[in-house]
């Protein structure tokens, strides 16, 4: 097996840092997408399992309810959600924004 040198500068500078974007769509966007993922979850954590309304541990009705709550979740954030969304923005914006 051969080895690798790696030369001290090279570990020094790091990886380079993603460039960063400061297109309001694409942060509102971006924000929108994380609270949906975070609001998914939680109505998934909400109900107890066996199925759906208690009826049992049906596939079909697994699917169809997780269906369910993945759109009512992004339609939450997109309708403002628990305001996580505008958080996560205001927070990328200042991040993205030149110094």
């Amino acid at each position: 097996m051969e080895s690798v040198a790696v030369s001290p500068a090279w570990l020094e500078r790091g990886a380079p840092a993603p460039p960063k974007t400061a297109d309001p769509a694409k942060i509102h966007q971006a924000a929108q997408q994380f609270e949906a993922l975070l609001l998914e979850q939680l109505l998934q954590s909400a109900h107890p399992s066996g199925g759906w309304l208690g009826g049992g541990d049906e596939s079909a009705s697994g699917t169809a309810f997780g269906f369910a709550e993945q759109q009512l979740a992004t339609t939450m954030a997109q309708h403002g959600g628990i305001g996580l969304a505008r958080l996560v923005q205001s927070g990328l914006e200042k991040e993205a924004a030149p110094l």
